[in-house]
């Protein structure tokens, strides 16, 4: 595959680095278009990998162009490409926004998400679920962090562990970033059900980027990868704490 065009749809956290993923222009029957994970011949990629010539940190709905080398499918992640990040790093090509951020989402909902939730056979998807519900919580102590969603999709591609009250872990590198700005605001913890999440996002839609774990005690767990909130969400600054503070763009 040459050089290739590719709209960010996740940024996240991972413990020796980050992982991201997104949509290339080439059509698939199931997803709409089809999903690529750039990695690195050795080790987790970096934030400095996606990062461009001027020293601008890519962001969910950038679209960048990448060295796509060879796929480097590690079932159920066949999504994995090889990716040149040394000698050609990524150039923004254009961010997808407004209107026609609101209308794509829509537009390219997985077709069988169960193919990604119970049969592994591919590791990623975009969802519109029916409802959700989110869970931040910080130990001032030890510093520990966690954010969590809950989620039920239409149908019956719905997983156990994403329908409970604890849901699945949040890797979203944004989506983290907006619960310690919360928390910071009032306190250790905070929980909050569709109605109240929609509220304080001022939020039309929500669109879900679901992936899994590499293998972990014999398992492939579900993880949100990236959340697409209609219209785009802003994040108060720590210092800002609340209304008036800075803010920061993205997914």
């Amino acid at each position: 595959m040459p050089r290739q065009e590719v709209l960010i749809l996740a940024m996240t956290r991972m413990l020796s680095g980050i992982c991201t993923a997104g949509f290339t222009r080439d059509p698939d029957p199931v997803t709409g278009l089809r999903w690529v994970r750039p990695v690195r011949e050795f080790g987790a990629v970096q934030r400095g990998d996606m990062t461009d010539r001027e020293g601008r940190p890519v962001e969910c709905c950038d679209v960048v162009d990448l060295n796509l080398i060879e796929p480097r499918p590690e079932p159920p992640h066949v999504e994995d490409w090889l990716t040149d990040f040394v000698h050609h790093c990524p150039r923004l090509v254009r961010r997808l926004e407004g209107d026609k951020r609101a209308g794509f989402f829509p537009d390219y909902i997985d077709q069988a998400p169960e193919d990604v939730l119970f049969e592994h056979t591919r590791s990623l998807c975009l969802v519109a679920p029916e409802q959700v519900w989110v869970h931040f919580w910080l130990d001032g102590y030890s510093g520990k962090y966690e954010a969590r969603m809950g989620f039920l999709l239409p149908g019956d591609a719905n997983h156990p562990r994403a329908m409970g009250s604890r849901g699945v872990p949040v890797t979203d590198l944004r989506w983290q970033d907006l619960g310690r700005s919360w928390l910071s605001q009032g306190g250790g913890q905070l929980a909050l059900d569709q109605d109240e999440l929609f509220e304080r996002l001022g939020a039309e839609a929500l669109y879900l980027v679901v992936g899994l774990s590499r293998n972990w005690q014999g398992e492939y767990w579900p993880l949100v990868v990236g959340v697409h909130v209609v219209p785009d969400y802003v994040i108060a600054s720590v210092s800002g704490a609340g209304q008036g503070g800075e803010v920061t763009r993205g997914s």
